[in-house]
């Protein structure tokens, strides 16, 4: 296609921040430079999408730019041999909707190195509904794994259960025998996150205010999306050789926490990156989606809507009003 729709964000005046996101036809010289065009079958909504959207800074970075950090589509074509036309593809982040012209729009022009084929096993909607928030849940899930902790050694807690990540880490979890506590600011999803395969629904006013620097052990570990006060309440009640998994900073960036955990009972802090992740990781993550993750589970948690309501649906993601995880269609 010569010409085709985009969600566009430009710059203002200084060049730095960015300007409302508007819809355009825009071909494929403006996109970012590739070895691979993509037609664009399906996509998602991630937190960092959402911020994006809604101008948050340091989100991004160049300009103009198409936001949308997950790409599932069909590659039109290659310059690349590990890829043909016709090829089912995935991609998860490396900058992609903050450096690279991304995921909202019908055509995506990317870099072979980025792509990952996508596995049989997953149909495209379901690829875009495990997206970068099932895919990172799983690298939290597997570092909790290569730490050592098994079912036996207590539950795991999971904060912002009722969003993508967590809500994807309840269902892996429980499907690998964990017992989860899912913490979230919405009680009234208990009965869905339950049916997920949480143990136990509490609420996030627990864990968001200043805590105790040592707390009760409660928990053999837990996934974090949250940072801040949320994480540091997490490493305080952590059992001794318990460890986190930390991916996220919904709550904010910063860490205001104290040693006890780590000195008295050997807590750990895993460290989560989802964007720039090896390929070989990433490969493994997926394989592991595939063999661990209950897809009927992921349909129940799944939304679908239509590219162009993308921008309302991540203003609702931001404001805490979109559980699970949200298919979006491109046509």
């Amino acid at each position: 296609m010569s010409e085709f729709d985009a969600l566009w964000i430009e710059a203002d005046e200084s060049g730095r921040k960015p300007l409302p996101a508007k819809w355009n036809k825009v071909t494929v010289d403006q996109l970012s430079e590739g070895d691979v065009t993509v037609k664009v079958t399906h996509t998602t909504i991630n937190y960092k999408d959402g911020l994006a959207l809604a101008g948050a800074p340091g989100i991004t970075r160049k300009f103009p730019m198409v936001p949308g950090i997950d790409v599932v589509g069909e590659v039109l074509t290659s310059e690349s041999d590990r890829f043909k036309p016709g090829d089912q593809v995935i991609l998860n982040g490396y900058g992609v909707g903050e450096v690279h012209t991304g995921a909202y729009a019908q055509v995506a022009r990317l870099k072979s190195e980025w792509l990952l084929h996508r596995p049989e096993e997953l149909s495209a909607a379901r690829a875009a509904a495990i997206g970068t928030a099932g895919y990172t849940a799983m690298l939290c899930v597997m570092a909790l794994e290569k730490y050592g902790l098994t079912p036996e050694h207590g539950p795991i807690a999971v904060s912002g259960a009722s969003g993508g990540v967590g809500s994807v880490a309840i269902s892996l979890l429980s499907k690998l025998g964990f017992e989860t506590i899912a913490f979230t600011g919405r009680t009234e999803e208990a009965d869905f996150l339950k049916g997920l395969g949480a143990t136990e629904v509490l609420d996030r006013a627990e864990l968001v205010e200043k805590g105790k620097p040592f707390g009760k052990e409660r928990w053999a570990g837990a996934v974090d999306v949250a940072g801040s006060h949320t994480l540091a309440n997490l490493l305080a009640q952590t059992n001794y050789g318990g460890a986190v998994a930390a991916c996220g900073l919904a709550q904010g960036m910063d860490l205001p926490a104290s040693v006890m955990p780590f000195i008295l009972r050997g807590v750990a802090l895993l460290g989560v990156d989802s964007v720039m992740a090896p390929m070989a990781l990433r490969e493994q993550a997926y394989r592991r989606l595939v063999q661990d993750l209950d897809l009927t589970k992921l349909d129940t948690l799944s939304e679908t809507i239509k590219l162009a309501d993308v921008e309302e649906r991540a203003a609702k993601l931001l404001k805490g009003q979109v559980r699970g995880r949200t298919i979006v269609e491109v046509e």
